[in-house]
């Protein structure tokens, strides 16, 4: 091997060593940036993480508390009736005839059943009916002649149903078929 050769191979491991620090420097930047970028996107998740968890807490605070103070508006309506029931009371106690009293308490009734139908709660009034389980509730059955077997006879209590769902069944007596007679079979 000449001198020549011995300096072209010397130069050229020294490009390659230069060119190697070269790429490993390259790569620990590219590295270092990897990381960064990593640790930013990381932070990210970790901050809307603990965002949505907030928000879950938050919407069943609300949650909560719209239940909870959900009937505000019908006990603020509701009040009016209570006032005006005080008054009936009150002038039923200083005396006179009971009829300007039993008008004075009808027309509360009246207050009181406009107040729920505005709040969605509505009266099931059954008497005359056709029999509806899902509706009424028997509590006796009847037998009335000239009466079809399943009709509502006589309603002890009325039912009520908060926007159409039953939340009370109208308590009623129904009519049942008549009995049937059996010939009697004397000796």
């Amino acid at each position: 091997m000449s001198a020549e050769d011995d300096a072209k191979t010397a130069d050229s491991s020294t490009r390659s060593t230069a060119g190697a620090e070269s790429d490993a420097a390259a790569l620990a930047e590219e590295l270092a940036a990897q990381k960064a970028e990593t640790e930013r996107f990381r932070d990210l998740y970790l901050r809307e993480r603990a965002e949505v968890e907030n928000y879950k807490k938050r919407v069943q605070r609300d949650h909560a508390e719209a239940v909870r103070y959900a009937s505000t508006h019908l006990t603020r309506d509701l009040a009016g009736v209570l006032d005006n029931l005080e008054r009936a009371i009150e002038h039923a106690e200083s005396g006179g005839n009971g009829q300007p009293l039993v008008e004075g308490v009808r027309l509360v009734l009246r207050d009181a059943l406009d107040v729920l139908a505005r709040h969605g709660i509505t009266r099931i009034e059954a008497a005359g009916e056709v029999f509806d389980p899902n509706r009424h509730e028997a509590i006796a059955s009847v037998h009335v002649p000239q009466t079809e077997p399943n009709q509502v006879v006589q309603q002890f209590q009325p039912g009520y149903a908060l926007h159409g769902r039953v939340v009370r069944p109208a308590k009623v007596s129904v009519s049942a078929k008549p009995p049937v007679e059996t010939p009697s079979t004397d000796d």
